[in-house]
């Protein structure tokens, strides 16, 4: 199934798509559902029970804060840092539904954390349950957020389904599907895609919506690389992009170059985005907050070592680097998951791994088959990436692992490059193999904290 570029790169405030922006748009809609029972006056009391993966690790990804923000109503675009929401209703335990009924809310009584508690549906799970004066229930609600801030309630996600299909001219499930696509109607990937999006959307806002996802990644990238100090949560983590960039400065304007000095540069750029991501900044799911560093770092790879040696110009390439990207980023959602609660990690930074090597072959005038060899190699070398966030904070082994991830994406799309896009494994095959391993992965190593180095590494 077909999944919009812009429902893949969105925008919302670090550091967890899955636990943090996907709670917060589920308690949003589960507010905007209460209006529509004619009840929103009479409300009295909301109380929200989240189960598993985000009982476990919820505190560490700012899960309750998410929530408080989506009863707010509050959108991530216009949330004002300078604002204190979630301090104010510690302080007064009220809270203003809908950013207009004030009703009482204590944090500690009104979240519920069931962590040995799994619902069969999904491990990303929570429930929202809303009373008058009189303790009887007006509407109660599970929700599911299954991966970049996708949620489906539980009706929807029984059946398999968090929308209806997209009336776009080109529906594909794999990415054999899609090459088939392209060679009948003699279109690129990127093409392909530009002509779904053009579908939904004016051209001009087409355009105008991929150079806004594109400045929103950069300027996650700058600010990375000019804040310093401590992480917030229990292991006290200094921020490290600040002082490796003042280091490659100085060493450029000495002239002390290395031949390596490229991976410093990519490796700075995945820090930054990802140190912004684990301080609650607001970033671009790519495809998710925990992985959101690795487009970012390879489209700066682009534009500042590569793009010379590209068929494109800097914004043509830009443009085929984020549509390619998305294409590959829907073949995973319909036949894998994006949810390290799901999967794992390989999941997530696996996942923009494979879908930052395919864009960057694309941008470089990579062929279908170079393109697939290209993803296929990424997400090959990440089959198995647990997901064991220490003290449950998407910071260790996190942030590193994001840098990790965007070199991995050079190298693969370099790799394929080099070739004519032959190769043994398909994408397809690998995408079905990593969903196949995320179903036999441990609990323990799917973003609960449970196991690995969260379990094995002292965090206090």
């Amino acid at each position: 199934m077909y999944y919009s570029l812009f429902e893949i790169f969105s925008v919302g405030i670090g550091p967890s798509s899955s636990h943090t922006v996907g709670p917060m748009r589920a308690a949003k809609r589960f507010v905007e559902n209460i209006r529509k029972t004619g009840r929103f006056q009479d409300v009295e009391q909301i109380e929200t029970t989240l189960f598993g993966s985000l009982a476990l690790t919820g505190a560490g990804h700012g899960t309750v804060k998410a929530i408080i923000y989506g009863l707010m109503c509050l959108e991530a675009d216009a949330i004002n840092p300078e604002i204190p929401y979630i301090s104010a209703v510690e302080r007064d335990k009220i809270l203003h539904l809908g950013q207009e009924k004030p009703i009482p809310f204590d944090i500690q009584k009104n979240v519920v954390f069931k962590m040995d508690e799994f619902l069969p549906e999904h491990s990303n799970a929570m429930k929202f349950c809303a009373k008058d004066i009189n303790g009887n229930v007006i509407l109660e609600e599970v929700y599911f957020s299954v991966g970049g801030g996708t949620i489906a309630r539980q009706d929807e996600i029984s059946r398999r389904i968090e929308r209806k299909p997209f009336n776009v001219p080109y529906q594909f499930d794999t990415f054999q599907q899609l090459y088939d696509l392209c060679v009948k109607h003699h279109l690129s990937i990127s093409e392909l895609v530009l002509k779904n999006e053009e579908k939904l959307r004016l051209k001009e806002e087409v355009y105008r919506g991929i150079f806004k996802i594109h400045g929103l990644m950069q300027d996650a990238v700058d600010r990375g690389m000019k804040t310093e100090g401590i992480l917030p949560g229990i292991l006290k983590i200094k921020r490290r992009a600040a002082g490796i960039y003042r280091s490659l400065e100085q060493k450029f304007q000495n002239n002390d170059v290395d031949p390596l000095m490229i991976i410093d540069w990519i490796n700075l750029w995945g820090f930054a985005v990802a140190e912004e991501n684990a301080a609650g900044g607001r970033i671009v799911t790519a495809p998710t907050m925990g992985s959101a560093g690795v487009i970012p770092a390879v489209m700066r790879y682009f534009q500042r070592f590569s793009s010379a040696k590209s068929p494109y110009s800097i914004d043509e390439g830009l443009v085929i680097f984020l549509t390619t990207a998305s294409a590959i980023c829907s073949l995973y959602r319909t036949n894998a998951s994006i949810s390290g609660a799901e999967v794992g990690c390989q999941g997530e930074v696996g996942v923009a791994c494979s879908m930052a090597a395919a864009g960057l072959a694309a941008a470089m005038g990579g062929n279908l088959n170079q393109i697939e060899n290209a993803a296929e190699i990424a997400m090959e070398h990440n089959l198995g990436l647990t997901c064991d966030p220490i003290a449950g904070l998407v910071q260790v082994p996190c942030i590193e692992r994001n840098a990790m991830g965007a070199v991995k994406a050079v190298n693969a799309a370099r790799l394929a490059m080099k070739g004519s896009g032959e190769h043994v494994v398909s994408l397809d095959s690998v995408i079905k193999t990593m969903y196949d391993t995320g179903c036999d992965m441990s609990q323990n190593y799917k973003e609960t904290s449970l196991g690995g180095l969260a379990i094995n590494v002292p965090n206090c």
